[in-house]
């Protein structure tokens, strides 16, 4: 038993901000951001939530397959940037999806939560009643942010992406691989939440952003992506050639091209959009995807290869190889 992908849907917030508009709040240019990163410009929320993006999200990926909200069967969101620790933000989108008979729950994996939660799903249709699930990556990191801190400031931005799934005979998931390090996990980290209660002397300094140390990032990345490629490529015995596109995540068009030239692989099989939307995290892979399809370069016909690859806070790292 398999998985297809049968809609897609993605979303961002109306308001963009341009590296020029950064230059009024940090000590930054619209050269210096480009150069370093190949971002263009970002969308920020102004007051939609991480649900709310999700929500748009799933509702176009649903009206698209013209499916009734009844037959989904669950609902999984990847995000680091949840309205609340708990309900989930699947729960959210749940019930302004009115889909109430699906189960719905959160994983965070960062910037490979995409990845993670595509490779749950393929997991959970097995035990599917009506063969129906939608995958959604949605962020808000901008709630996240030290707009002081030219570091992460300039790096991300707001949006959702979402994929719809049918349970299918044929098995279009060819491989999978899936890494964790915990030992380097505070190389990126967000919104630490300490012991505090009457029982305890805690006088710890709180950090509420996200702090990342940029160049572990960039090493570990431009290290374990090239060789995460080759581990999912030969587990399915296939070869670099027999992919069409490698979708991976939006978060520095520099670490795209230098994985791109590792493995040589022409970069016009490394599609982006990273300069137009920032790191979105676990959005990234999915509004890509989306943007692919309504461009007419991928079509759901299941004759493309396509290798997914996220990477990010946890450390993790993830791959998929399917055929769509």
């Amino acid at each position: 038993m398999g998985v297809k992908i049968i809609a897609t849907g993605a979303y961002v917030p109306s308001y963009r901000v341009s590296n020029t508009d950064l230059e009024c709040l940090l000590d930054t240019t619209d050269e210096w951001i480009q150069q370093r990163t190949g971002i263009i410009s970002r969308h920020i929320s102004q007051g939609e939530n991480t649900s709310d993006l999700g929500y748009y999200a799933a509702k176009m990926a649903i009206e698209q397959a013209n499916i009734d909200v009844a037959k989904i069967d669950f609902i999984i969101v990847a995000t680091m940037s949840a309205d609340y620790n708990t309900p989930s933000t699947a729960c959210l989108i749940q019930e302004k999806l009115d889909a109430n008979n699906a189960f719905a729950c959160d994983i965070n994996a960062a910037c490979s939560g995409f990845v993670y939660a595509l490779h749950i799903a393929r997991s959970l249709m097995d035990y599917s009643t009506n063969g129906y699930g939608l995958v959604i990556g949605s962020e808000v990191m901008s709630k996240l942010l030290n707009w002081n801190d030219r570091s992460t400031a300039i790096l991300f931005g707001d949006g959702a992406g979402c994929v719809l799934l049918e349970k299918s005979v044929k098995s279009n998931l060819l491989s999978h691989v899936l890494h964790s390090d915990g030992e380097k996990g505070l190389s990126l980290c967000a919104v630490e939440n300490p012991v505090c209660n009457p029982f305890v002397d805690n006088e710890k300094e709180v950090l509420p952003f996200l702090r990342m140390n940029g160049r572990d990032i960039f090493n570990f990345s431009t290290r374990q992506i090239p060789t995460l490629i080759l581990e999912t490529v030969e587990k399915a015995e296939c070869t670099l050639d027999d992919i069409d596109y490698f979708l991976i995540h939006q978060a520095n068009l520099r670490i795209i091209e230098l994985v791109a030239k590792k493995l040589d692989v022409p970069l016009d099989k490394f599609p982006t959009n990273v300069e137009h939307y920032g790191n979105t995290s676990s959005a990234s892979i999915p509004i890509l995807l989306d943007e692919l399809i309504q461009q007419r370069k991928i079509v759901l016909n299941g004759e493309c290869t396509i290798l997914m690859a996220g990477f990010g806070g946890g450390l993790t790292w993830g791959a998929l190889l399917i055929r769509i």
